[in-house]
């Protein structure tokens, strides 16, 4: 260990006996190796099997909606459940951190996914300008940048910009946040998307809509395909 390492080290340490880390799930201080979650909540943490099997519970509902590779999510969204507590910081209280915690857990999955091959390229879901400027960051896109600590896939920020600031999808039933997503993208400098797989990755999927209105946007380009992840599935 060189004397910056050790240097930093003793200076963490000691930050951490004022400030100490503390696990998003269970609130209880986090160990040196640990980060955002403790490993015993993560284990608690109930995942999917999106990943071992092509027909799944994220890709059955883009049947007849929208043509995708693959589609999958990693964890399950229940209410009060382990991934709700991962989705509310990262979207709303400044999980920049969280989220880069979270897409590395996402790429482990990926790369060792048998169906996840052969991609090109990945992008997040988009936020509109004035909605990312509230929110101080658009949640994805560190999502997009954990993910490419491990798997380093070429990145694309820029390509699918989203043009509608449309109402908040929360309460809203399937057909109307359907009718509130499409039309909300649009593309910008596509040929740089021309013969890519594209991986769409966004936070958390419920009906799907908001997914399935980039895809569409997405696959106007010529020889374009588009496979989608989500950290969660509710």
């Amino acid at each position: 260990m060189t004397l910056l390492e050790n240097t930093k080290e003793i200076v963490e340490d000691f930050v951490s006996l004022f400030y100490p880390q503390l696990c998003l799930i269970c609130n209880e201080n986090l160990l040196k190796e640990e980060e955002c979650i403790c490993l015993a909540c993560l284990h608690q943490t109930p995942k999917t099997d999106c990943f071992l099997q092509k027909e799944n519970m994220v890709s059955k509902r883009f049947w007849g909606r929208v043509k995708l590779e693959n589609a999958a999510a990693l964890f399950q969204f229940n209410k009060e459940g382990n991934a709700q507590k991962l989705i509310h910081p990262l979207k709303y209280e400044g999980g920049k951190k969280i989220g880069i915690f979270l897409g590395k857990q996402l790429a482990f999955s990926i790369r060792d996914s048998k169906f996840f091959e052969g991609i090109d390229l990945i992008m997040p879901v988009p936020l509109h300008p004035k909605k990312e400027k509230i929110r101080g960051y658009n949640q994805s896109k560190y999502i997009v940048k954990g993910v490419n600590e491990v798997l380093q896939l070429e990145e694309n920020f820029k390509s699918l910009i989203r043009i509608e600031n449309t109402d908040s999808q929360v309460r809203k039933k399937r057909f109307s946040r359907w009718e509130n997503m499409m039309n909300s993208f649009a593309l910008k400098e596509s040929q740089k998307l021309k013969n890519k797989h594209i991986l769409l990755v966004d936070d958390v999927i419920t009906t799907g809509s908001t997914l399935e209105a980039c895809a569409q946007k997405l696959l106007e380009v010529e020889d374009v395909k588009v496979s989608i992840v989500t950290i969660a599935v509710a």
